[in-house]
């Protein structure tokens, strides 16, 4: 009988010693995450909004008068101006020729006439000095001068009406082809300029972004064949009325384009930096974990996951800051929280 017991005994202390051994197991699992050590870095609170991009300043040049077409060669490259070339201010781009119309202003003929008036003004001016002529001849020989020079002037502004020129730096974004020496009437088209070194786009904010935007707000601009490259541009007018139709105001950016990247027409995103936050402590939006208007997340202390209550300031599309809760050189869990619970053991993968 005691040999009975002894041997009960000592078969339930195997037992016990086996399920404390299983707990044990069980309790030492330990979850796989990955860590980022969190360091201190910028954030911007920015509106997004999308628009047309267009040139600063856009012009198509038709013929002042009727003339025989002569394209000229873009000192640049010897050659006729094409398509995307570019231009200085300036800078002929079409000669309008018609000998007939020429030699109708006479231009020659007005540059002797001015000569001749102008000695003559010279002469009359002595002799009155001497008290030869009166004041009154003195002043008529100024006022043949005068109206000699007008002449000149205005016959050279005719001459002028002969050739195309850029009235801006720009780039040549339209050309209609003519034969070359064939006749032209009056008013047709002969290029088209664009300068968009700069650009501006008109954009409509929500009603409820008033209180944030502000003239002279920095604007990131993007488009979705430059993915590499993010433009600089600026909030340059704000209108202060909201439309009672749409509930929203308008506003215009202005675009650093000097390389120009970005194209007249293309349609881009522009996102207004209205606060940003320097030195911060910034961790991914998808780690937080909100629960009952709380938000925490987790951070791996000696092995052990630790859920951290955290406050949070600034936010964009993927990251938000985190002004209390954190510190610098913290373990954050960026990947294997989501089964993890309060002193969950760990292993940190590399």
């Amino acid at each position: 009988m005691k040999y009975r017991i002894l041997l009960l005994v000592l078969l339930a202390a195997l037992l016990m010693a086996c399920g404390n051994q299983s707990q044990g197991t069980q309790s030492e699992i330990e979850t796989p995450v990955s860590v980022q050590e969190l360091k201190k870095s910028s954030i911007s609170k920015m509106i997004n909004t999308t628009g047309t991009a267009l040139a600063t300043y856009s012009i198509v040049l038709n013929a002042e008068m009727s003339g025989f077409y002569n394209l000229q060669n873009n000192p640049s490259t010897g050659k006729p101006f094409k398509l995307g070339d570019v231009v200085k201010k300036g800078q002929l781009i079409v000669r309008l020729e018609d000998k007939e119309y020429e030699n109708g202003i006479a231009l020659e003929s007005r540059k002797l006439s001015l000569e001749i008036a102008e000695q003559e003004q010279s002469k009359q001016k002595a002799l009155y000095e001497k008290g030869g002529v009166t004041l009154s001849e003195m002043r008529n020989t100024e006022v043949r001068v005068t109206n000699a020079r007008y002449d000149l002037e205005n016959a050279m502004l005719s001459l002028e009406k002969m050739k195309v020129k850029a009235p801006f730096d720009g780039v040549i974004v339209s050309l209609p082809y003519y034969t070359p020496q064939s006749k032209v009437s009056q008013g047709s088209e002969m290029v088209g300029l664009m300068a968009y070194s700069r650009m501006y786009m008109e954009i409509n904010l929500p009603e409820s972004a008033i209180q944030y935007v502000q003239p002279n707000q920095p604007v990131y601009i993007t488009h979705y064949i430059l993915s590499q490259d993010t433009l600089s541009g600026i909030i340059s007018e704000l209108s202060p009325a909201i439309s009672t139709e749409t509930r929203t105001f308008r506003g215009k950016i202005l675009i650093d384009n000097n390389q120009l990247k970005l194209r007249p027409g293309m349609f881009v995103k522009a996102d207004i930096v209205v606060d940003k936050a320097e030195s911060a402590i910034v961790i991914p939006k998808e780690v937080v974990i909100s629960r009952r208007n709380r938000k925490y997340v987790y951070v791996v202390e000696k092995s052990t996951a630790i859920l951290r209550e955290i406050q949070t300031g600034l936010e964009d599309e993927d990251n938000i800051e985190v002004t209390r809760g954190l510190n610098e050189n913290d373990n954050l869990i960026i990947r294997g929280y989501e089964t993890l619970r309060e002193n969950s053991r760990v292993k940190v993968l590399k």
